[in-house]
């Protein structure tokens, strides 16, 4: 065999190996993200669309969703690094921020503006006035979490006073709530959809108010990781960004139906008439974000909210517990 001739063998041989190693990178491994949320809820519908229709995949992202059920929980396991990025109310950060720990979470994309929970009755209420309630049992949640007070500020503004002129029984689990309910505890509860309506459907309660259209907008529900892990990933924190804002963008200009038609994935057991409903509600209250930025009189909104329950004693900066500064890169290429 000639020089020329072993040359040429060497050189396609050369040739095949990147021809096939080239082949075998078409599609990188999916990097995987652990996320907690804080319940599971068509009030996230967004979420849930960007995973549904694929917008997490197309950043090369592997979503592993986990039901945190609190969100004391859900920052708990974002501090440890049990997962990776924390789903909740923004409070949870700014109770850290306040503690003084070093490496604090920064929330760094809004999903919700208001508040996603229904007052439910016993009794049907056609014209109910929240004065009503007046010498009743409420079942709120955890004191010290964006449902509870959030709910607190919304009787005070119709001058009914927790404590005074109704109970908020806050003994009850946020996840037990509506079981407790429907066993026999409180005069109302309050519920996220789709357990609101599948309730009223099963004739186990009442949709009498939304406390999202009473309290008006307020940063209820946001992304936050650790600082130090933002500032490690931001590139992957910044996909992560892209597919929720897609999402965002996805569902303001989507229907009821559609929204349950993609959605429906992510709910087995919910029946899709059920998901329309919940969909259409609060659309129309614009519980849902159309950007991941949040503003900054949104979040003094939160602290006077947090501070008027007598949950902050300090005001913690914007600009410290906030970081928009990759979701404004994402909505501002």
């Amino acid at each position: 065999m000639t020089k020329i001739l072993r040359l040429a063998c060497l050189v396609l041989c050369a040739l095949m190996v990147l021809t096939g190693a080239a082949g075998c990178g078409q599609k990188p491994q999916a990097v995987r993200l652990k996320v907690s949320e804080v319940t599971h809820s068509v009030f996230y519908a967004p979420q849930y669309a960007a995973l549904n229709l694929g917008y997490f995949a197309d950043e090369g992202l592997e979503i592993e969703l986990s039901n945190g059920q609190g969100a004391d929980k859900v920052m708990t396991a974002v501090l440890t690094g049990a997962v990776d990025i924390g789903f909740a109310g923004p409070e949870a950060s700014i109770y850290v921020y306040n503690e003084g720990k070093a490496d604090y979470c920064e929330v760094f994309a809004q999903l919700t503006q208001r508040d996603g929970a229904f007052l439910i009755g016993r009794q049907k209420e056609d014209a109910f006035d929240f004065t009503q309630t007046k010498g009743k049992v409420v079942l709120p949640g955890r004191k010290g979490g964006v449902p509870y007070m959030t709910l607190e500020y919304v009787f005070k503004q119709h001058g009914v006073v927790p404590g005074k002129d109704v109970t908020f029984d806050d003994s009850v689990q946020f996840a037990m709530m509506t079981g407790a309910f429907t066993g026999g505890t409180g005069d109302y509860v309050t519920a996220f959809e789709p357990t609101a309506s599948k309730l009223e459907q099963e004739g186990k309660g009442y949709i009498l108010a939304s406390i999202g259209k009473e309290s008006g907008e307020i940063p209820y529900t946001a992304y936050f990781a650790s600082k130090s892990y933002i500032e490690k990933n931001k590139d992957l924190v910044k996909k992560f960004i892209r597919a929720i804002y897609r999402g965002q963008q996805w569902v303001a200009k989507s229907s009821p139906k559609e929204i349950a038609n993609v959605i429906a994935a992510s709910f087995p057991d919910t029946d899709i008439k059920l998901l329309e409903k919940s969909a259409a509600s609060y659309k129309g209250i614009e519980a849902w974000c159309t950007s991941p930025v949040m503003k900054a009189e949104a979040y003094e909104k939160l602290q006077t909210v947090m501070t008027e329950a007598g949950e902050l004693k300090q005001k913690a900066p914007f600009d410290k517990v906030v970081n928009n500064s990759l979701a404004k890169e994402v909505i501002n290429p």
